[in-house]
């Protein structure tokens, strides 16, 4: 017999949220309840989860679970996230958490906290770990210095099989958290010679040298090799991860495609945020709220200053608006339609810098291809606006003033949209931060001023 709603409520009653059910453990302090309610979580609610939690709750869960387990948590969060929570830890807790991070990520946490913060904490950590979370800190964190680990496995050239089988059984508790693919091989200065296939490694003889077995000359990237050029490697080569070497060729550490991948999608949105107006950073509900407050203010003050600059336009011909209302209808459609045709030609540009494609000198030629686009579309919204203008009051002049302000101010904003990215990368101001606002101030002003300006020329025939 199947279960009345009343049932069925009833036993809603006994079936808790997630968050519901972690917070309880909390309070309860059962460490093995609290572990068990993070085990049945899938990987990507982890975050969700923690997120509901207060600020109190997620220092007290850190510091509840073994150190482990609790940098397993601050790994599952995004970056800004886990560093807010490390700031508030007290250093030495925070310092025995972060010993356990892998090191790309111990350098990317340690990178977002305050310089007094970072330093003390490194002073408590492991030597080794501080070490190498100094060095990794000092490459900007998207290049291949800044995404790569320092936890992979690496012998001399002159070393047997027996030696490297010595020593993975030995270490076999370190080098059970690597992602070991491959072994590294190296010569007596440090520098990469070769790379070591496990089953090349299992299937030798054990007095054969690591030098005979191995991959000569394999593919590296420099330390300093960006992002966009990492991005482009990996789309070429399907391999798991590539060996980081410095100016000497040293072997300095390994970065993984799926780290490669986690920072492009970091950067893009990054890259949407400041194209939105956000500055400071990643912003995420979990911040404080004075501080998420401050972030967007600062940029919608400068905005209110452009909106007024461009609504002037209109109080300059309020006399012509005033005369001809009908306008009024069209000026939000014209500056909004070429504000979507020029953020069309900013996100070409922004994709085209990120891939390498297009540098601030190509300004010239990105200006006659996006010029070309604008005259096809302008003329095309420029004539549907037009008619419709027409169609609506009768008055040829109206839908001539519509349709020409229409056309030309596409084919501004097209222009301005291709070719301001360039303009400010090459000035060393960040496109995705400014590009929008002066766009659409711009066509704004461009768009009230056709408008108006060809209504006050045409006057006698739209009265």
């Amino acid at each position: 017999m199947g279960k009345t709603v009343e049932d069925k409520n009833k036993l809603h009653q006994y079936v808790k949220e997630p968050v519901d059910e972690l917070r309880e453990s909390l309070r309860q302090g059962n460490v093995e309840r609290v572990r068990a309610c993070l085990e049945n979580l899938p990987h990507h609610e982890t975050a969700r989860v923690v997120s509901q939690l207060s600020e109190e709750e997620q220092s007290q869960l850190l510091l509840l679970l073994p150190d482990e387990e609790a940098a397993d948590l601050l790994e599952s969060l995004p970056e800004s996230h886990a560093a807010q929570l490390v700031e508030n830890m007290d250093t030495s807790e925070a310092a025995e958490i972060l010993n356990e991070v892998e090191s790309d990520e111990q350098a990317d946490i340690l990178g977002r906290l305050r310089e007094q913060s970072a330093d003390a904490i490194l002073l408590r950590m492991e030597p080794a770990e501080a070490a190498d979370a100094r060095r990794l800190m000092q490459y900007p964190r998207d290049s291949a210095g800044g995404l790569m680990i320092s936890e992979y496995v690496a012998y001399p050239d002159n070393f047997r099989v027996e030696d490297v089988l010595a020593d993975l059984r030995q270490n076999a508790r370190n080098y059970r958290e690597y992602d070991v693919q491959y072994l590294y091989v190296t010569d007596g200065d440090a520098k990469l010679v070769g790379v070591l296939r496990l089953r090349d490694l299992l299937l030798a003889d054990p007095d054969d040298t690591i030098a005979s077995l191995m991959i000569r000359d394999p593919l590296a990237v420099d330390v300093e090799t960006p992002l966009e050029a990492l991005e482009r490697f990996f789309e070429r080569h399907p391999f798991f991860g590539v060996p980081v070497i410095d100016r000497d060729k040293k072997l300095v550490g390994v970065v993984r495609q799926q780290d490669v991948e986690a920072a492009a999608e970091s950067r893009s949105g990054r890259t949407m945020l400041k194209f939105t107006g956000i500055l400071g950073g990643e912003e995420l509900r979990s911040m404080p709220l004075r501080l998420r407050s401050l972030r967007r203010l600062s940029w919608l003050s400068i905005n209110i200053v452009l909106n007024i600059i461009a609504a002037s336009v209109i109080a300059f011909h309020q006399d012509t608006l005033a005369q001809v209302i009908a306008l009024a209808v069209f000026l939000p459609i014209i500056s909004d339609m070429s504000g979507c045709s020029g953020n069309q030609a900013v996100a070409v540009s922004m994709r085209e810098l990120a891939l390498g494609l297009t540098e601030p000198a190509d300004c010239f030629r990105v200006l006659l291809k996006e010029a070309a686009v604008g005259l096809i579309n302008g003329f095309t919204l420029g004539l549907l606006l037009g008619l419709v203008a027409f169609g609506w009051k009768g008055i040829p002049a109206l839908g001539l003033v519509v349709g020409a302000a229409m056309f030309l101010n596409t084919v501004v904003a097209v222009c301005i949209g291709g070719s301001v990215p360039l303009i400010l990368k090459g000035l060393n101001h960040d496109p995705a931060l400014a590009s929008g606002p002066i766009l659409t101030t711009i066509t704004d002003m461009c768009g009230f001023f056709l408008v108006l300006s060809f209504a006050q020329y045409m006057l006698p025939w739209l009265v």
